[in-house]
């Protein structure tokens, strides 16, 4: 298994419940393990609740259906077995957090967050005797007689090991800024990776070389509003900025930009990050009021605050006239209603050009609050083609004999576009459980 995050570990206890003799190379350090994984905290998967339907027309609705539909269907069905194989591991639930919007009925929340569900998968990994290598790089695959040469890297060493098969689950291309580049131009460099540091792209550079059919979106990423104090790499879940439904957001003309009420959150969130890429500077400020305050989960860095809006402009080093202008006209334009964060309340402008269609409250009670936002990329939506079974497709439609591929590297199969809340969890423990016995099927024939 090459990465040891969430898909991986997956595919490494499918491979054992296979039979097959399992390996899992991780890049990071041991406290560091499991990637973009540890920032995560809910899966989505369908239920009698959440019927199989109703989870593809929001995939679609978010994403656009130039996606494997074959294979979003099959993920979606196999989403239903996942908690319970979860908890055979010994995966715990707990109940949504307050200000996860709208997500108890089509999301399951691991008892203490990715982290904690990646201790659990990794103990039951020591448990079964599966080796795990820490601090190693995979650096190049070639053929082999017996299979596959994988030459590892740890530190100054280099050492080649051969493997019957392989599971790729290595993720995205978001922590390598050059390539980045390569599509979005000098942009990239005002992103902020909110997932680790070592997703550098370089399994999914192998395998594009080795002939593996491209799939997904090259300028598609997971990427939300996130606080512009972040850090550049591993600002993980607590730098996400929830405040945006509940106020207005500006460019640093102080003008806004989109709809900050289109859609229930869970399934708009994850617009931000490209919509903010796409301003001048990379940066946006999202605004709001008093009475907001406390009405969903706060990033780890405070708001800034000033008792004027006038004042709050000065602050972000912003025209004060222009942002005063913005709010007024903004304000002019909401109209009494029943404000209902929990869904869409209808409470819209009425008569502004770019109408807030819902949660469109007056931003009039002082103090006045406002985070800085920057576009915060979880995972690149460019990843390699894979059929059902996870096998890795090359440019003539063939199978490529003993790669399998999970998670990240093969999320461009179904996310091209926008996000949906939990899905790419979704994505890594079917995959995963998916690329691991097929794998283990694999080798026991060879």
């Amino acid at each position: 298994m090459i990465g040891g995050g969430n898909a991986g570990a997956c595919a490494a206890l499918s491979a054992w419940e296979g039979g097959a003799r399992v390996l899992v190379v991780e890049h990071l350090a041991e406290h560091d393990r499991g990637g973009n994984s540890k920032y995560t905290r809910n899966l989505r998967c369908a239920s009698d609740l959440y019927p199989d339907d109703e989870v593809l027309s929001d995939l679609i609705s978010v994403t656009g259906d130039e996606i494997d539909l074959q294979l979003a269907r099959h993920v979606i069905r196999s989403s239903r077995e996942a908690p319970a194989w979860m908890e055979r591991y010994g995966v715990r639930w707990q109940s949504a957090m307050r200000g996860t919007i709208s997500l108890d009925r089509t999301n399951r929340f691991f008892l203490g967050g990715g982290k904690a569900l990646l201790n659990v998968y990794y103990h039951a990994l020591q448990r079964l005797n599966v080796q795990v290598i820490y601090e190693t790089r995979v650096v190049a695959i070639a053929d082999d007689d017996r299979g596959y040469a994988v030459t590892l890297e740890r530190g100054a060493d280099r050492y080649t090991l051969r493997a019957t098969a392989l599971v790729a689950a290595s993720g995205g291309y978001e922590s390598n800024y050059a390539w980045l580049e390569s599509e979005w131009g000098p942009a990239a460099r005002q992103f902020l990776i909110r997932g680790t540091s070592t997703n550098d792209g370089a399994v999914l550079r192998m395998l594009l070389e080795r002939g593996a059919q491209r799939r997904g979106n090259p300028k598609g990423f997971h990427s939300i509003a996130v606080d512009a104090r972040s850090p550049r790499y591993d600002g993980g879940i607590v730098t996400r900025v929830d405040s945006i439904p509940h106020g207005i957001v500006v460019n640093k003309h102080c003008r806004r930009f989109y709809d900050e009420g289109e859609m229930i959150w869970p399934k708009r969130y994850a617009i931000w990050g490209r919509l903010i890429a796409q301003q001048d500077d990379q940066i946006a400020f999202s605004i709001y009021d008093a009475k907001t305050r406390g009405n969903f989960v706060p990033a780890c860095f405070p708001p800034i605050e000033a008792p004027t809006i006038g004042e709050l402009a000065g602050k972000l080093e912003l025209d004060a006239d222009a942002l005063v202008s913005t709010v007024d006209e903004y304000n002019r334009h909401t109209v009494p209603g029943i404000f209902d964060i929990r869904g869409l309340d209808g409470l819209s402008t009425r008569g502004l050009p770019l109408p807030k269609t819902n949660w469109a409250r007056p931003i009039d009670k002082p103090p006045y609050y406002a985070y800085p936002v920057r576009p915060g990329i979880t995972f690149t939506y460019l990843g390699v083609k894979v059929d059902s079974e996870a096998q890795v497709i090359d440019v003539q439609g063939n199978a490529v004999a003993g790669i399998f591929a999970a998670g990240e590297i093969m999320a461009g199969n179904l996310l091209t576009n926008g996000y949906l809340a939990g899905f790419g969890m979704t994505i890594g423990t079917v995959m995963g459980r998916i690329a691991g016995r097929e794998a283990a099927q694999y080798a026991s024939t060879r």
